[in-house]
């Protein structure tokens, strides 16, 4: 069985490579996901998609603000995945939620889900839109994609969790049809070898080709040299003890990631769209900012997708894109319910107005595992 998979605010394809990664198998059948059509705004986000997930088909991603997308001039689709701009819901900025610019655009993906009626869907956003406009716009978004006529699942995902070396957290809302007697139940962690993967791990094993593309170095001016002389793995311009004169003299910025080395030992913190005032995120011993690569390397994206664009347009590409990874665990839990398949789960950790979202029959069969392992202590 392939579901035909449409994408809204597609960016360079970091969903759509753990969609077509993702399968199930069960009695001889196979489920998989497809690539129908993409859709983003940004010229050197659509390249790279075509290039790494279309490229027999570049015609189907459609370079457009979603505003002006004409729905009826694209094909059917089995399932839809809209990742909306996260700007506004952002725990770093103005966090503008649904007064800002960005906020309202969730609404096109509400939109396509009544138009296309595809089987399930998969909307990813910021953990910051649970407190966007004090909850309500969360609440809201919920109720519009409930009310198109889905059952949901949110879940706040801690990727880190699920094998990606790199604290990122995302709210992942899967819906499902009303009218398919098929129920999405949230894939428990599944760390790798029993722990979170590292960063070293990730950047050394196996160590990144010589002509990787993409891996440009930034090339850093000697007062950032020198301030990451006195900064350790794991500390930032704040907590390290820097000379009066490498001290960031900023009122109101003591974020935590500004000139922030890795440490080596744990996964990444979190890789942004953003690079300037020294969010570019940082080596652990060596004197200097992640190429693109490396960045790319925490995302989990193999050595062979190359990035579009300058090397500015890529950084963001890398850091705004859903890690292929943890969209693959996802995916694949969505295509085991449909093929009536068991596996690992755990209770959805979102509420939808003191509504846990999935049904009651997920909710007994995690009460009796609870009560079955308190009656084995």
């Amino acid at each position: 069985m392939e579901f035909k998979l449409g994408e809204l605010f597609c960016g360079p394809g970091g969903l759509a490579l753990g969609a077509m990664r993702a399968s199930a198998r069960r009695y001889g059948e196979t489920y998989s996901i497809s690539h129908a059509w993409a859709n983003d705004f940004d010229s050197d986000s659509c390249e790279t998609y075509r290039h790494n997930i279309s490229p027999h088909s570049p015609s189907s991603v459609i370079c457009r603000d979603v505003q002006k997308l004409d729905f009826s001039s694209l094909s059917p689709i089995d399932a839809l995945a809209f990742g909306f701009p996260c700007n506004d819901f952002s725990v770093v900025g103005e966090k503008k939620g649904m007064n800002g610019v960005y906020g309202p655009l969730y609404e096109y993906g509400v939109q396509a889900l009544k138009y296309f009626r595809p089987q399930w869907f998969f909307a990813e956003n910021v953990g910051g839109l649970r407190s966007a406009n004090d909850g309500r716009a969360f609440q809201i978004i919920l109720e519009e994609l409930s009310q198109a006529g889905f059952i949901i699942s949110p879940h706040l995902y801690r990727f880190e969790e699920y094998g990606v070396p790199q604290a990122r957290h995302r709210i992942i809302i899967i819906g499902i049809r009303s009218d398919i007697a098929t129920e999405f139940k949230v894939p428990a962690p599944m760390p790798i070898l029993g722990s979170p993967r590292t960063s070293r791990e990730a950047l050394e094993e196996p160590p990144i080709p010589h002509d990787a593309l993409n891996n440009e170095r930034t090339k850093q001016s000697p007062q950032v040299v020198e301030r990451l002389k006195h900064i350790k793995p794991g500390e930032n311009a704040f907590t390290a003890s820097l000379p009066p004169r490498l001290k960031i003299n900023t009122k109101g910025a003591n974020i935590s990631q500004i000139y922030k080395r890795l440490d080596p030992d744990r996964p990444s913190y979190t890789v942004t769209g953003s690079g300037g005032g020294g969010t570019h995120v940082y080596h652990w011993i060596e004197d200097r900012a992640l190429t693109n690569r490396e960045r790319a390397r925490l995302q989990t994206f193999p050595d062979d997708f190359v990035f579009k664009g300058a090397k500015e347009s890529v950084r963001k590409q890398i850091g705004m894109a859903l890690p292929p990874l943890g969209a693959q665990v996802i995916f694949e839990s969505i295509l085991k319910c449909f093929a009536g398949m068991e596996y690992p789960e755990v209770a959805p950790n979102i509420s939808f107005r003191g509504r846990v979202i999935p049904g009651r029959r997920t909710q007994l069969k995690l009460l009796e595992k609870e009560n079955a392992y308190r009656e084995s202590l």
